[in-house]
């Protein structure tokens, strides 16, 4: 039995979708049980992952586990499924945590949260993906109303990764030997501008879209409207001051998989029809 964490988010619904795919038994950690539509052989489960003592249901009887960054309390939630018998944890992270600095809000917690798996005494897998391509999907309310799209850090080259590859690397950790105690950088097959983002788009959608870059100043009052400022305060470091380069491609999803990354186009046809339904 697999536990999925977040598993109505980007990565946690492909991930659901592979292992049952897979012919695994699996159990999609949800707020709601009746919310969301599983795939079939999926068995949804509620439970509290910043208060470890809800999630005695959950675990029992689980193997292995999914699970995101960033919990109040990671070393007891860890320990709880260790004593519950879990064998492996797969984390997701993200590049971030490479930089152990402490003083940034988002390496911060994705520092913590590895440290805390590396010593819950789990097998453990780390992964470590770029942006995602999903991101995209925030521009949306800007395609519904025109054609232009206004973004930040417009001048940033980022490989971003499509969530079905995060996805499939999670679920090849969890199934198969060989993946304990690593770590696995991972990227789209190429870094990409906003710009270039927003071109790949317009080609499959068939419309003339243009990018356009936000100011510093108006990119922080935006960003700043929609999450907590010591968040912002981090992005503006890695984007703005440069402590975090996104923009290296790593050969993971393919030297893991057997098959090249998926490019921007491909998830964007993927999606095409959630920005139809916006314009």
């Amino acid at each position: 039995m697999i536990l999925v964490a977040g598993a109505t988010g980007n990565v946690g619904s492909e991930l659901v979708g592979v292992l049952t795919s897979a012919g695994r038994q699996v159990r999609a950690l949800v707020r709601d049980p009746h919310g969301h539509a599983l795939p079939p052989g999926a068995e949804p489960v509620t439970g509290d992952l910043n208060r470890p003592e809800s999630l005695v249901e959950a675990l029992d009887g689980v193997d292995g586990l999914f699970l995101l960054s960033g919990y109040a309390d990671m070393p007891g939630l860890l320990a709880r499924a260790r004593k519950a018998g879990v064998r492996h944890v797969v984390l997701l992270s993200g590049g971030s945590a490479a930089l152990e600095d402490l003083g940034n809000a988002v390496s911060r917690y994705m520092t913590l949260s590895e440290r805390a798996v590396r010593e819950s005494g789990l097998s453990w897998t780390m992964l470590r993906p770029r942006s995602f391509m999903s991101n995209a999907l925030r521009w949306l309310p800007q395609l519904a109303a025109g054609d232009v799209v206004r973004v930040p850090f417009a001048e940033v080259p980022v490989a971003v990764v499509d969530p079905y590859d995060i996805a499939a690397v999670a679920a090849h950790a969890l199934m198969s030997d060989g993946d304990e105690d690593r770590i696995y950088e991972l990227t789209g097959p190429r870094a990409l501008l906003p710009a270039d983002q927003v071109a790949v788009l317009g080609r499959v959608l068939g419309r003339d879209l243009r990018c356009e870059g936000l100011t510093n100043s108006e990119a922080r009052a935006e960003m700043e409207a929609g999450m907590p400022v010591e968040y912002v305060d981090a992005f503006f470091q890695f984007f703005v001051d440069g402590t975090l380069d996104e923009s290296e491609v790593h050969p993971t999803v393919q030297d893991v998989l057997g098959r090249p990354p998926r490019t921007f186009e491909q998830w964007a046809h993927a999606h095409a029809d959630a920005f139809r339904t916006a314009g």
